[in-house]
């Protein structure tokens, strides 16, 4: 046997062996999840949610920035609406999975992004020429500080609550930010309407939505990550406002609500 062929025979062998070793971990899944009831519910919950997702693959192509389906889901709800604007809360890096970057770069949205890390200033500037950048802590109170948490290994999962952010990535390195509502930095820079707000801040969300009046801004859509133990929190503040569930996208993103005003406004966006 050739050299060439001796290589492609094992090939075609090491293919052949990750299909059975692939099958084999279905197998073993499908077993443990007749057994073990969270894992079936889990398994049965993700099989109905990509099935969702390949509705949205077909119509939007592949994903580009975002880390789980947010993406799809924002331009699904604004049917790719060109010029739209957003406040993008936990914005952290301009570009690594971010909700935003796609509708400034590809669709012509503008707006603010905000992040208790000051180091993702200079790329904002660099990279996002329609996206004003601040580095300060979201909160219910402007004008004090609040403690960080910020991981050594992953800066994603940033947080005001050490355990949660040890937790997710170990050990962390505590810095002191200055604290800002939501209403008055949007006061400060004169925005008056907002299209969409999207919102990761690693358990900070109630506070921040504290500061921040919604039925004043009105957006048309906000996509806010729901942790579980605030997660009654998030939906008795939307529910108080005069906000629903995005029903639709429930299971296609479970990390994240979606909510949008009980009355929707005249403003072209399908519901």
């Amino acid at each position: 046997m050739s050299k060439v062929a001796g290589r492609a025979s094992r090939r075609r062998v090491d293919f052949v062996e990750i299909g059975l070793v692939g099958g084999l971990l279905l197998f073993a899944a499908t077993i443990a999840a007749v057994v073990y009831t969270p894992l079936r519910i889990a398994l049965s919950i993700a099989i109905s949610g990509i099935s969702e997702l390949r509705v949205f693959e077909r119509a939007y192509g592949p994903q580009h920035d975002s880390r789980y389906a947010e993406e799809w889901i924002i331009r699904d709800f604004f049917h790719d609406r060109r010029g739209g604007t957003f406040l993008d809360v936990g914005s952290n890096d301009y570009r690594k999975e971010s909700n935003t970057y796609y509708l400034e770069t590809v669709l012509g949205w503008s707006g603010i992004a905000i992040d208790a890390q000051k180091e993702f200033a200079a790329d904002y500037e660099r990279h996002r020429p329609k996206t004003k950048f601040f580095a300060l802590f979201v909160s219910d109170v402007s004008g004090t500080s609040s403690d960080l948490y910020v991981p050594k290994a992953n800066t994603l999962t940033a947080s005001s609550d050490a355990a949660f952010a040890e937790a997710e990535d170990g050990k962390t390195v505590v810095r002191q930010v200055p604290t800002i509502t939501l209403d008055d930095l949007l006061a400060r820079e004169h925005v008056d309407r907002l299209d969409l707000v999207s919102m990761d801040i690693e358990l900070a969300e109630p506070k921040a939505l504290a500061g921040f009046d919604v039925e004043r801004f009105r957006p048309a859509l906000v996509c806010i990550e729901a942790h579980w133990s605030v997660r009654q929190a998030i939906l008795d503040y939307f529910h108080q406002h005069h906000y629903v569930v995005v029903g639709r996208y429930l299971r296609a993103d479970t990390a994240n609500l979606y909510f949008m005003p009980a009355n929707p406004r005249a403003d072209g966006v399908a519901r």
